[in-house]
């Protein structure tokens, strides 16, 4: 029999062979079918089919992101372990097919006086060169197909790992650049005070040198230009932090040209579509990670099962065999093996049936996983949804609060230059106006962010 025909009839069993492992179905989803109320933006386009370059439409954030994804650590690490699962499913996959190699050796030994047939001693050498299939199992029973396709879906779920690292480093890029700009603005805001806080400061200094105005107010002017000082001070402090944060997760230093100036400088952020969760959640990358897990899970257990049967190999060749090396290509010389193995458990401790109950045990874990992830998404986007309404009524209310705080301050700055009131007046309408504008700042970037994650949440496009 020739390692070709061999060869075949090995290619025809493996093709005929069963495969032990269970059919793999998806489990039910554990979540409600519509999400809770007050999703909104019915009109809105899915994030799925927004790319992350229309929905981020501020050139210097999309330059940030952009070098994110160039040079963050994170994202490089998951990309090298796409490759690395990869390449493990390449080994896997190679040991369904013959390894056909070359086998050379060359053996001298000593043969005693008592071994030899004419009581001499004598000095004996055989050489072979051999060409064929070095070891090969045939899968009758799918143990190595089942190995492979758990390598495949493994190298898959990595795969999806990383499109999740890519997508969660793009949100974080962008909810980091807008921390920067609420900072930044909040800085502004304190500095501005500062300066009004400082101008009726020398104002009540000058007019107490005059005696109109009293020691209190002089000192009260003191403490609210001293506490907007202290506040330049700490949100100078929050930016540079900011720049350093963005500057780690991206990788390497952003030009100051890119980072935004403020909240307004960002853009507006395109609303998205909430859809339904049947149609969101099972596009979301982190949840087809957890399904290929399970799949993978799944053809364990057929690997598994397939332990309990015999192992069928093959070992085969063709070659030449001499006494010398020097004739070891000529006439006469040529040699063939073919050499099939069989290996049947029969006492393992215990071992396959208990390698079999892991393998099981292990599948429900990555079911619990798979539907833990449908039903942390779920909660992620229904949190978001009903946060977006709010926060968008809480925008347009400390707006208006702040425009009517401003116009009271300056109606009571008016009075105590006229010398109608006191300077009391002027503080209260004063410290009232920052906390709102810091209130402003805070619920703009709150509502931003939640876009952000509901665009993330809902599968936006890498």
């Amino acid at each position: 029999m020739t390692p070709k025909s061999i060869l075949s009839l090995g290619m025809v069993l493996l093709s005929t062979g069963c495969n032990l492992a269970p059919k793999y179905t998806r489990p039910a989803s554990p979540v409600p079918e519509a999400w809770p109320d007050g999703t909104g933006k019915p009109d809105a386009s899915a994030a799925s089919d927004i790319p992350w370059q229309d929905f981020f439409t501020d050139p210097g954030m999309q330059a940030v992101i952009k070098l994110a994804l160039a040079n963050n650590r994170d994202l490089r690490i998951a990309a090298l372990n796409v490759e690395k699962a990869q390449a493990m499913y390449q080994i896997q996959r190679s040991e369904l097919y013959p390894g056909v190699g070359v086998l050379a050796s060359s053996n001298k030994y000593r043969l005693p006086e008592k071994m030899a047939s004419d009581g001499k001693a004598s000095t004996k050498e055989q050489d072979s060169v051999n060409v064929g299939i070095l070891s090969w199992e045939i899968d009758f029973f799918g143990r190595l197909r089942n190995l492979k396709e758990k390598a495949l879906n493994q190298y898959l779920a990595t795969e999806q790992a990383r499109t999740a690292a890519q997508i969660s480093l793009e949100a974080t890029v962008a909810q980091s650049c807008l921390l920067y700009a609420a900072d930044g603005e909040n800085l502004q805001l304190a500095q501005a005070t500062f300066e009004s806080q400082k101008a009726f400061h020398d104002l009540i200094s000058k007019s107490r040198e005059l005696g109109v105005a009293s020691d209190l107010e002089l000192r009260q002017a003191q403490s609210q230009m001293d506490a907007a000082r202290a506040d330049v001070a700490r949100f100078r402090g929050l930016v540079a932090l900011d720049q350093h944060a963005l500057d780690l997760l991206v990788g390497t230093p952003v030009p100051a040209v890119l980072l935004p100036k403020g909240l307004d400088a960002v853009g507006e952020l395109k609303d998205v579509s909430a859809g339904l969760p049947s149609e969101v959640l099972l596009r979301r990358p982190d949840i087809l990670m957890t399904e290929h897990q399970l799949k993978a899970a799944n053809a364990n257990i057929g690997a598994a099962r397939a332990a309990f049967f015999p192992r069928v190999s093959l070992t085969a060749g063709v070659g030449t065999m001499s006494p010398e090396f020097s004739s070891l290509f000529s006439s006469g010389t040529r040699t063939w093996s073919f050499a099939p193995q069989i290996v049947a458990p029969i006492f393992a401790g215990g071992s396959l049936r208990a390698g079999l109950k892991v393998a099981k045990i292990d599948r429900e874990i990555a079911v619990a996983q798979y539907e833990l992830a449908i039903q942390s998404a779920f909660r992620e986007v229904g949190d978001g949804l009903v946060l977006r309404a709010s926060l968008l009524d809480q925008v347009d209310a400390q707006r208006s609060l702040v425009e009517a705080l401003d116009a009271s301050h300056q109606l009571s700055a008016a009075r105590y230059q006229e010398g109608l009131d006191g300077y009391l007046g002027v503080l209260v309408a004063q410290r009232s106006l920052y906390g709102a504008q810091q209130g402003l700042v805070a619920t703009r970037l709150a509502y931003q962010a939640n876009q952000i994650m509901l665009y993330k949440a809902l599968g936006g496009q890498m």
